[in-house]
């Protein structure tokens, strides 16, 4: 039997290299770009045992969970950890950065998330980038939620390892990432003797054996699946045109917050300020005493297929997120989402427009 799935030509090094190359011009960089075989923690870990070592002094800022997950990473390398958390409601500022800083010159490492999916908040790299730079520190940047969805300009920001994935605002699978790396960068790691060598983790082990070489040879078999995947995602964005993917993510982060207002129920946007909101999901506060979770699984209960899920950990109880990136994000997916998150707050017992919404909604995007 056959099977599209199944029985596929090998895929060669030199088609490996044409789609590095594509992530290369998506990003606009001149830096290398690493496609890695795996989810884009694989190398988002990878960057940061490569860099990171005792002596290193690091600033993690956290504005959701993954920040947190980056400075277990730090120390385990030994690198001395200076954490700028602010609320997850809120981003964090380029002068919050200086601050921090100046007050620690020690600094040679900032590692940054752009956009937190899970918490709905985005931040001004582009700013920081400048301040990063001026200071002289290795900047990390975790570009997986913002890449397609917003700008995102490494070599003009100054950003030295820049991690992006395919999953969100791309619309691909989860199975496939890269990032770009900057000369300083690969100094860096290549001085680092804790940096790890011959292991899956090993950026080093890419840019010597792969890039060095001429990018005739892979390391090992490529995930095959996954990289045609990446291929044809990057097909669909550059047909797109990749200023219209951006505004319509930014068009259903709008309308959804918009809507969500309008709807009433109690419910308000987690993050404050609209300027801070990233344009891959809005993430909702529900009133006091009612749970964020049972109001999703009444939703979903109505649409299984709705991008609605409950805040993670602790914050289950208080907050709704409405993904509405890739694919999902259409003015359709906003109004049925909004629709059944409606729904639910009225089997809730609370008063809820719906109507109002579905205008809010419609008037946004047109």
């Amino acid at each position: 039997m056959t099977h599209p799935l199944l029985d596929l030509a090998p895929l060669s090094a030199a088609h490996f290299a044409a789609i590095e190359q594509r992530v290369a011009r998506l990003l606009s960089t001149e830096q290398d770009v690493v496609i890695t075989q795996g989810e884009a923690l694989l190398p988002l870990e990878g960057c940061i045992r490569g860099a990171a070592r005792p002596g290193t002094t690091a600033l993690n800022v956290i504005t959701g969970p993954y920040g947190q997950t980056f400075g277990n990473w730090l120390r385990d390398c030994g690198a001395t950890v200076i954490d700028l958390a602010v609320p997850f409601h809120t981003a964090v500022t380029a002068a919050q950065i200086e601050q921090a800083l100046t007050e620690h010159p020690e600094i040679d490492f900032v590692s940054l998330v752009h956009a937190e999916a899970a918490t709905g908040n985005t931040n001004p790299v582009a700013e920081i980038g400048e301040v990063v730079r001026a200071h002289g520190a290795l900047f990390m940047l975790d570009a997986v939620a913002s890449v397609g969805a917003e700008p995102l300009l490494p070599d003009a920001w100054g950003v030295d390892l820049c991690v992006i994935g395919a999953q969100k605002a791309m619309g691909g699978p989860a199975g496939v990432s890269a990032v770009s790396v900057s000369e300083r960068a690969w100094q860096r790691m290549a001085a680092n003797a804790q940096a790890p060598r011959r292991s899956y983790l090993s950026l080093l082990d890419w840019k010597e054996r792969w890039i060095d070489a001429g990018r005739k040879v892979l390391l090992h078999a490529p995930a095959q699946l996954e990289m045609l995947a990446l291929e044809a995602c990057l097909e669909r964005i550059e047909a797109e045109g990749l200023d219209a993917l951006m505004t319509r993510h930014a068009t259903a982060a709008v309308a959804t917050r918009a809507g969500a207002l309008a709807l009433g129920g109690g419910l308000e946007p987690y993050v404050y300020e609209a300027r801070d909101a990233a344009p891959v999901a809005t993430t909702l506060r529900t009133p006091a005493g009612v749970d964020a979770s049972e109001v999703v699984a009444r939703a979903l209960a109505a649409d299984p297929v709705l991008p609605l899920v409950a805040g993670g950990g602790a914050l289950s109880k208080e907050m709704i997120r409405v993904n509405h990136y890739g694919p999902d994000a259409t003015r359709g997916v906003v109004h049925s989402a909004l629709a059944a998150l409606g729904g639910a707050l009225a089997d809730s017992g609370l008063t809820v427009n719906l109507e109002a919404a579905r205008r809010a909604v419609t008037e946004t995007w047109a």
